[in-house]
């Protein structure tokens, strides 16, 4: 699995599980602005802020696996925990990277 989609996965189940209330669920927010993937997760939980631990491992892989994370408070009750992705060209495809093979003009 690629990290871009561990990421998603680890944050989405960190919100699920640590920082949901009943009826209340999380959002995921993905956007590319230059050559960086930013993964944003806001859940309803600013009481529970997410640290390194020895007995979890999901943010240990999230650590591993970014170029940058960290938490953002938001209105009360939300936080966003925030992970970034430095893209690179794949070798032989000029349509990856930074503009994630988006056309740069209008579409014919």
């Amino acid at each position: 699995m690629d990290p871009a989609r561990q990421l998603i996965a680890e944050l989405s189940t960190n919100a699920a599980t640590h920082g949901r209330i009943p009826g209340r669920d999380f959002r995921l927010f993905l956007y590319v602005v230059a050559d960086t993937l930013r993964i944003e997760v806001t859940d309803t939980r600013d009481d529970r802020l997410p640290a390194l631990s020895d007995t979890g491992r999901g943010l240990l892989l999230v650590d591993a696996l970014t170029n940058r994370w960290g938490v953002t408070p938001g209105l009360p009750p939300r936080k966003t925990v925030w992970a970034e992705l430095d893209l690179a060209p794949e070798p032989k495809n000029p349509h990856s990277g930074g503009a994630g093979g988006l056309p740069e003009g209008p579409h014919r």
